[in-house]
């Protein structure tokens, strides 16, 4: 493992990224690593991916990780939890990496509008900016909001209004309401 310390999440991601690759499972960045490569650096204490997997590859993932010395907590979600599953991983420093497995409402093309980032030596699968601003729609709450106002107003170059919505709405009438409120 590259972490020496507390603080290197990011790090322990760099990791988790390659045994993912190495397993081609596909997977994207979100959450506030995501935010600092569309708009702003806001600290965070882990680093958030989502995979495209179904919970018994997540559950066989797990197990691969736990062999590379990764501390390892398998979640499933319940019915009306948001996401269908979750694998957290930690090391013995304290550093952090939730891998989601899956999200109600998601658009599975989302994977293939990815962007990739190189940090450290390593291009890491950075979730586009539409569907980044969509999920913290979805989510819903004021940092939530607050990441997805940031990456909107910080865009680089043109953000696919019709796009946009359409990721979404797939997430329900909530998160569009948001997304209009952030777009007036």
């Amino acid at each position: 493992m590259r972490t020496e310390r507390p603080g290197q999440s990011a790090l322990l991601f760099i990791d988790v990224a390659e045994i993912l690759t190495r397993e081609n499972i596909d997977y994207v960045v979100i959450g506030a690593f995501a935010l600092a490569a569309h708009a702003v650096v806001r600290a965070s204490s882990d680093v958030d991916a989502l995979l495209s997997v179904s919970y018994s590859r997540l559950a066989t993932i797990s197990t691969t990780l736990a062999a590379a010395h990764f501390e390892v907590t398998l979640r499933r979600g319940d019915y009306n939890d948001p996401i269908l599953s979750m694998l957290i991983l930690s090391d013995s420093h304290g550093n952090r990496v939730e891998l989601l497995g899956g999200l109600r409402g998601l658009d599975p093309t989302l994977f293939s509008r990815a962007i990739e980032v190189p940090f450290h030596g390593v291009n890491l699968r950075i979730v586009g900016r539409e569907d980044f601003i969509a999920m913290k729609c979805f989510a819903g709450g004021p940092q939530d909001l607050a990441d997805a106002r940031a990456a909107f107003q910080g865009a680089q170059g043109p953000v696919d209004l019709d796009l946009l919505r359409a990721v979404t709405r797939r997430f329900g009438r909530d998160a569009a309401d948001r997304l209009e409120e952030l777009l007036n």
